[in-house]
């Protein structure tokens, strides 16, 4: 895929010379639904073992899946999001493996004719770069239950609830090229589904989950064999899987050896992968179409109407309020990665008679309020301070009520207390001090004080023009105002 003039490529240093990492992603999301995929059973997270089971889930003699089409529709928003092709005609087939926590001895999945087709998801790196990264499929699956090996000294136990959770699984192309691009890429991912709803990512609760497919190669050659990393379940450990088993690759590779296609674990503990399994190909799993489902065929009528329903995506967002509010392409992607958040921002910057300044507005977001919230350990969704109280903030700054250091007090309070700016500033008296008259006395009085460092000042030393005005703004208690202060200050000095 393109790269940006500027992009340095990642390489990796061996003992003859540079190797290039090739990465390729299988994402399994987790459906937002409140039932399964084939069943009625529930989805919610945290439920007792076994409490969500149906009898389709459980594999009961007899028991016939029906499509859940909220889940079908999800996966349509999806891939209009990934700007990929809807397939109107799909499949459903049986992939066929045996596992405790798979009553069915299959899973339902989608092999050769996948509900969406080609994609595509575009990258924007910290060091300026873009990527554009090619998605290859997306899929429907049912998910298998959970296997708990922890639970007792000498025996397994099963948990049934998420058998038949409905997964959608993105499939990327080998177009990811170091551990960097592939954390972009799983947050671009992660917030596009966010922000339509189709997936919560919650990588902690196992909603969003990535197989890890790594080789190496010298740069130029044809891809290496690769080996596939299952079920890592944090961006942080995907960064160390792939630089992990890059160099592992390498090191066999370089000693004379050959690497064999299977599949690994990741070690979070020792932050090593080792083997699982040989690698299993499509003929191991025998595919074939389910013979209790129907090709699933969708209205074009539903698609578009699907695709009419789409909100504002996070890139055309960003590239928004770049045109529109003249912020850096750096916080508008920092302000665009949770829609909550875009929401949040333009909340605040929409409020009141349209006069705030989106920029101040955006670094008091990012800054200030950000930094309070990791400090706190809060989400957005639990500030103390509401977006409509920021905007209020913002207008005491604008409107020179207080200056830029004391809204940060004023904020700190309004974090502790959720106090609004305007009643903190009555409270406590700080107003900012504009009357020329009163600052006037006050800069009289310091440069009285500082006869020595005054004639020092019109003798060449200009650095002492920041002393003035810190003696002032302290004299005055942080209020008086800024600009009318070195105003003044310029304008003695200079006599």
């Amino acid at each position: 895929m393109a790269e940006s003039d500027t992009a340095q490529p990642y390489r990796i240093q061996g003992e003859t010379g540079a190797w290039e990492v090739v990465i390729g992603l299988e994402v399994h999301a987790q459906v937002v639904s409140r039932s399964k995929l084939f069943s009625g059973a529930s989805t919610a997270f945290g439920a007792e073992p076994n409490s969500q089971v149906s009898l389709v889930d459980a594999a009961m003699p007899g028991m016939l899946p029906v499509i859940n089409r909220e889940c079908v529709d999800q996966a349509v928003r999806t891939g209009l999001a990934l700007e990929a092709q809807v397939n109107e005609v799909s499949v459903f087939d049986r992939k066929n493996y045996f596992y405790a926590d798979l009553p069915q001895g299959y899973q339902i999945s989608q092999y050769q004719q996948p509900i969406v087709g080609e994609g595509v998801v575009h990258l924007d790196l910290e060091d300026g770069r873009t990527r554009a990264v090619g998605i290859e499929r997306l899929h429907l699956e049912q998910d298998a239950g959970k296997s708990l090996h922890d639970q007792h000294p000498s025996k397994s136990y099963i948990d049934l609830n998420r058998s038949g959770v409905a997964l959608m699984e993105i499939v990327s192309k080998p177009d990811l090229r170091s551990p960097e691009e592939t954390a972009a890429y799983i947050k671009k991912l992660r917030s596009i589904l966010r922000y339509i709803g189709t997936c919560d990512g919650n990588m902690q609760e196992g909603s969003m989950r990535c197989d890890v497919n790594v080789s190496v190669r010298k740069p130029g050659d044809g891809l290496g064999t690769r080996c596939e990393i299952k079920n890592v379940n944090s961006i942080r450990f995907v960064q160390q899987a792939i630089e992990y088993e890059a160099r592992r690759q390498i090191e066999i590779l370089e000693s004379g050896g050959s690497i064999d296609q299977e599949t690994r674990l990741f070690d979070a503990n020792r932050g090593e992968t080792r083997s699982m399994r040989s690698k299993e190909e499509a003929h191991d799993y025998r595919y074939f179409p389910d013979p209790d489902l129907l090709p699933l065929v969708l209205d074009p009528a539903r698609i578009a109407e699907l695709r009419a329903a789409l909100p504002e995506l996070p890139d055309a967002r960003k590239a928004r309020f770049i045109g529109e509010y003249g912020l850096s392409p750096y916080d508008a992607a920092t302000l665009t990665e949770e829609r909550a958040t875009a929401d949040w921002y333009e909340q605040v910057v929409r409020g009141g008679d349209g006069k705030r300044d989106p920029k101040i507005a955006a670094n008091w977001v990012t800054s200030e309020l950000f930094g309070a919230l990791n400090k706190a350990g809060l989400d957005l969704a639990d500030s103390p301070v509401s977006a409509d109280a920021m905007g209020g903030l913002m207008d005491l700054l604008g409107d020179g009520t207080i200056s830029g250091r004391i809204a940060k007090d004023v904020f700190a309070e309004m974090f502790e207390s959720g106090k609004d700016a305007a009643a903190i500033v009555e409270e406590k008296g700080l107003r900012q001090v504009s009357d020329t008259g009163a600052i006037e006395a006050i800069v009289d009085a310091v440069l009285a004080e500082n006869q020595d460092k005054v004639a020092e000042y019109r003798s060449g030393k200009d650095k002492l023009f920041g002393f003035f005005v810190g003696q002032t703004m302290k004299r005055s208690g942080g209020k008086a105002n800024p600009g009318m202060v070195n105003e003044l200050l310029k304008a003695k000095l200079a006599g």
